[in-house]
């Protein structure tokens, strides 16, 4: 055992401690962005902390939404994602709801918000349909009854997840949940649907809406096709407005076992309303990019789709996103609304450029470009490993190429903003400027330069740009 003159023992106290200090910077500045955004997140959720027991953060009092009493917010879900995906919503984006309606596949309590079974008045015949043989375990014997092929995760092709059981008890749900909407809350003005992965900025959908008239027969939504069948993607989140919903909803009420059948033929259940509601005269408004079906990890702020550029339109709703992107997202939602500000931000997002926008001045709203340069561009790093950051656009070569000719590909085009290297040698370059997602093995590359010069040249927004027919 090593031993120490008793001269130092009485530095021993004050040594140990610096010492220490020092080891933990040496150790975090040797990691990356990620694992520093970790230690940020780490301290924040351990600072409120006391005597190792988790103190939560009083909430903030709600925020005043004009127009919010006239919609009903309806998330769709289902047992085999419930518990993973709703609680994070309780606590944050539907917190200040007032009028909010839960529908699944299995009715129970979630973190104090009931959830309500959608197939409730569904005949025996449909709960005899094989799609239905989830549902019908569940009903009989709750969670105990689900099976690990249940909780699969499988991959979603161009017919959906046909090997995923909730998936397909899914499509089935559309239009049930129109006339659950109805009865819940009759006098809305505005139903808006979204899913338990969907991100909604409920001032910028208010602010939307008011460009409408409810009273009309309104059907918004991001547009997707199917055959010849046009309709609005679940996921994205859609509006009906107060006309629309009871038309549909008297319709299916009169033609429900034949919606049954067309629902049965069909694979995607977003598709069978929306040809519900053509049926009755009620076209899609075209409402991309307010609405969208991308996280916003996986959107090209700076670039555009259907002819339409996104950077000052506000952002409405972002898919596919985690419960964790939920809680990040929130809490940059709720600072940049001056609702919250008391909280600590937490690593990557300081409000940058916030002086400088004139459509940042009162906070009213949250383009696109508000987005980008304040939220995702904090995250762009010139390099990441294990990293796939969207490029699609493959380099046509028969040798493997190495992450250095990849990125010397990409600089060589002078609109090329990004490039990414799959394990096996794959170069793939994008004029987008994306977040994108994490993937073991593949590594990612940004032009921060080229990027930021796009930033610069698209310029701040004077006003919002809206869809508004």
């Amino acid at each position: 055992m090593v031993t120490l003159p008793a001269r130092y023992g009485r530095w021993m106290p004050i040594l140990a401690p610096m010492a220490l200090l020092v080891l933990i910077i040496h150790l975090n500045s040797s990691f990356g962005t990620d694992s520093a955004e970790f230690t940020a997140e780490t301290e924040f959720n351990t600072k409120h902390a006391q005597g190792g027991k988790f103190v939560p953060i009083p909430p903030a009092p709600c925020p005043s939404l004009p127009g919010i009493d006239d919609v009903l917010v309806v998330v769709k879900t289902g047992i085999t994602e419930a518990r993973e995906k709703v609680p994070v919503h309780v606590r944050t984006t539907l917190r200040c709801i007032p009028h909010k309606l839960v529908v699944s596949d299995f009715e129970e309590e979630i973190d104090g918000l009931r959830t309500h079974d959608v197939f409730r008045n569904a005949s025996e015949k449909l709960r005899a349909h094989q799609d239905f043989a989830l549902y019908n375990r569940a009903r009989e014997g709750g969670r105990a009854a689900l099976l690990d092929q249940d909780n699969k995760k499988v991959a979603n092709g161009p017919s959906g997840m046909m090997d995923n059981p909730g998936w397909k008890l899914d499509k089935w749900k559309f239009l049930p949940m129109m006339q659950e909407a109805r009865q819940y809350r009759p006098e809305a003005r505005w139903y808006v649907f979204i899913e338990a992965d969907t991100y909604a900025f409920w001032p910028n959908l208010l602010a939307w809406l008011e460009h409408f008239d409810s009273s009309k027969n309104l059907y918004l939504g991001n547009q997707m096709q199917i055959g010849e069948n046009l309709f609005a993607h679940g996921g994205s989140g859609f509006v009906l407005s107060h006309g629309a919903m009871h038309a549909v909803a008297d319709y299916h009420a009169k033609h429900v076992e034949e919606w049954e059948e067309r629902t049965n033929i069909e694979w995607a259940g977003d598709c069978v309303l929306g040809i519900a509601l053509r049926k009755i005269g009620i076209e899609l408004t075209w409402s991309w990019p307010h609405v969208t079906r991308e996280s916003i990890w996986q959107q090209d702020a700076l670039g555009d789709g259907f002819g339409v550029k996104q950077w000052c339109h506000p952002a409405v709703t972002f898919h596919h996103m985690t419960p964790s992107d939920v809680e990040r997202l929130w809490e940059f939602d709720e600072r940049w609304f001056g609702k919250v500000s008391s909280l600590a931000p937490r690593a990557g997002l300081v409000l940058q450029d916030h002086a400088n926008s004139s459509s940042q001045q009162n906070n009213t709203l949250l383009t696109y470009s508000d987005i980008f340069r304040n939220f995702v561009r904090p995250k762009l790093t010139e390099r990441a490993e294990d990293w796939d950051n969207g490029s699609e656009d493959l380099v046509q070569k028969a040798e493997p190429m190495t992450i250095y000719e990849c990125a010397e590909h990409c600089a060589k085009k002078p609109l090329c903003r990004q490039y990414s290297l799959s394990p096996d040698g794959r170069c793939k370059t994008s004029e987008w400027a994306m977040r994108g997602l994490a993937s073991p093995g593949t590594q990612s590359g940004t032009m921060l330069w080229r990027v930021d010069a796009a930033v610069e040249s698209s310029g701040l927004c004077p006003e919002p740009i809206w869809v508004t027919q």
